[in-house]
């Protein structure tokens, strides 16, 4: 990155954008560290800093509605200050101003960037503004879906990655009919590869659910109020549900003209410097760089607080050395909770090493190398690979104790 040298001393003021468990983590590792200036986190939305994996689960099926992640006593006691209900809408770099949506102008010393990710939308599908089509980001989100829910309703769920399979396996827990249509092979099989993707699909089957992937949604109908969708293959489905979950793009769009570079997420080095003088940027929205080459965003919840860890010490002029390289990440659905390690990818080799027809565990390849594990159901062996994973032990080696 061009930007050697990001402190010469301690900033009087940190302004972390975003609320969520990136920009709290950064705060807490920051006066872990010995911090000791002015800390500020800027939100849009009213409520205390929450935790949004069980939006898509407990929240959803009414088991758990307060996922808040710190009483608001703790931002009090660690001298946190909370600039909640107005959006970031511009930072001018070159003065270190923020510039909020209600007009507040707040300047910074360092600016850490948390703003995570906003939802994918449907290019030219019109209809988003009818009564019972939903998306499910934020807490707003998941209690309106949940009041929209009506034992033996039908539901579209359209994107079968990690929110749309857990919105759908929380659904049928409610009573709902669920069609979970995914334009990819399988259900996750852009993040976890079709083999996987098969393993969720049976999952999901035997749950009731009706799996239609290989297709897209064309149109969604109704007059006020959804009452059908139209398929890419041309079927016509008739429901009172639509939720839309195909996936989330980083939400970078009031850093427009700031000078900080972004492709695919918020550029960054090893630490969170961006290429921005007093910029930086952590969580589900920055892309870091990574010690194999090339740079990754991983939106996994244990990746928020190792980034905040190391962003923190490096503002502090402390060395932080490098981020976590074994990522984890855990989705739950039904009974069963399908664990990950590794930076495993769609084109990696997979191999199936158990599968009792419900539970399963699968090792991922890489030129020969053992780069991550995914298991459903199996906590105890998908999580004693973290080390061999690490080592890039030779894949045969596995394969064969697995025999």
């Amino acid at each position: 990155m061009s930007n050697e040298r990001e402190t010469e001393s301690t900033p009087e003021r940190v302004v972390v954008v975003g609320a969520g468990l990136a920009a709290v983590r950064t705060a807490e590792e920051l006066r872990r560290a010995g911090y000791e200036g002015e800390l500020v986190l800027v939100g849009d939305e009213t409520h205390l800093p929450y935790d949004r994996p069980p939006l898509s689960k407990e929240v959803l099926r009414g088991d758990r509605d307060d996922t808040t992640l710190r009483p608001s006593e703790f931002f009090g006691e660690n001298r946190i200050e909370l600039m909640l209900g107005a959006a970031a809408r511009s930072v001018d770099t070159a003065s270190r101003i923020l510039t909020l949506s209600d007009g507040t102008e707040l300047g910074y010393d360092e600016l850490v960037v948390a703003t995570g990710l906003r939802p994918r939308r449907i290019p030219g599908l019109p209809d988003l503004d009818l009564a019972g089509v939903h998306v499910l980001r934020s807490l707003e989100d998941s209690r309106a879906l949940r009041e929209a829910i009506v034992p033996g309703a039908r539901a579209l769920v359209v994107g079968a990655g990690f929110i749309g399979c857990e919105v759908a396996a929380s659904l049928r827990a409610r009573e709902v009919e669920v069609v979970l249509v995914e334009p990819q092979p399988t259900p996750l099989a852009s993040v976890l590869g079709a083999e996987v993707g098969a393993l969720v699909t049976r999952l999901h089957t035997a749950e009731g659910v009706d799996v239609r992937a290989g297709v897209g949604l064309s149109e969604i109908r109704g007059d006020g109020r959804v009452t059908s969708a139209v398929l890419g293959d041309g079927s016509e489905i008739d429901v009172d549900l639509v939720v839309l979950g195909i996936g989330s793009i980083p939400a970078t769009e009031w850093l427009e003209g700031s000078g900080v570079e972004v492709e695919n997420g918020v550029v960054c080095d090893g630490t969170g410097r961006t290429s921005t003088p007093h910029v930086w940027a952590v969580g589900d929205v920055a892309s870091w760089q990574v010690p194999a080459g090339g740079r990754r965003r991983i939106e996994h919840w244990t990746n928020a607080g190792e980034q905040a860890s190391v962003l923190a010490k490096t503002i502090m002029g402390v060395e932080a050395g490098a981020a976590a390289q074994v990522p984890y990440f855990w989705s739950d659905q039904y009974d069963i909770k399908i664990q990950g390690l590794g930076a495993v990818t769609a084109d990696d080799t997979v191999h199936v090493v158990r599968d009792d027809g419900r539970k399963f565990l699968a090792y991922y390849e890489r030129d020969g190398r053992f780069v991550g594990a995914v298991g459903g159901g199996l906590p105890a062996l998908v999580m004693k690979s973290r080390a061999k994973i690490a080592a890039g032990a030779p894949i045969d080696e596995l394969l064969t104790a697995a025999v």
